[in-house]
């Protein structure tokens, strides 16, 4: 009877131990994440950046939300120029990072696909500036070469509101590039 009542007491203190052993891993884990930028808002208002869930949209792929993540993430090898023109924008958009300018080629070409086709990702953190753009697709003009220097794009328009919108979300986008999540963060409590 020793024997059994040993048994049961040492199983039951290594399960103890494992249980607090668990406990410590999960809660410094879970305060590490938080303390190093991973994930904030523990009352639902903020964002995971490794998974980025923000990012997923109704009718946005998988691969389209895998590249929003992978610019975000590496914003600071983005840099952008923009030229306002009376009609619309002149932007050329580079990273430092080929694999990031890789996607950000695939976004902005898919993205500009979107708009000729009206086909809105309704991605989450979108800005309300989009509506417009994807409502009246057919009204942009859109030249894009990409270069050595970067990926540039032109788009014009006779509809001034559509050119207002233009001129807004290449803003947007170049705030979005300077300051990453910050930026969406701010978009996001103005709206």
């Amino acid at each position: 009877m020793k024997k059994s009542f040993r048994s049961k007491t040492l199983v039951g203190l290594v399960l103890a131990f494992i249980l607090t052993v668990g406990s410590i891993v999960f809660f410094n884990g879970s305060v590490l994440a938080q303390m190093s930028g991973h994930m904030h808002g523990a009352d639902g208002t903020g964002h995971d950046e490794v998974i980025m869930p923000r990012l997923r949209g109704t009718n946005a792929s998988p691969e389209e939300s895998a590249e929003l993540a992978v610019m975000f993430r590496n914003f600071e090898t983005i840099s952008r120029e923009v030229t306002v023109l009376p009609n619309g924008i002149r932007t050329v958009t580079r990273s430092s990072d080929e694999d990031v300018m890789a996607e950000l080629i695939s976004h902005v070409t898919g993205m500009i696909n979107r708009v000729e086709e009206g086909d809105d990702p309704e991605i989450i953190i979108q800005s309300r500036t989009l509506d417009i753009l994807f409502a009246r697709g057919d009204r942009i003009q859109t030249e894009i070469e990409v270069t050595d220097t970067g990926i540039v794009v032109i788009q014009t328009s006779d509809d001034t509101e559509v050119v207002e919108a233009l001129h807004v979300h290449a803003a947007e986008v170049s705030d979005m590039a300077d300051r990453g999540m910050q930026a969406v963060h701010e978009m996001m409590m103005r709206n």
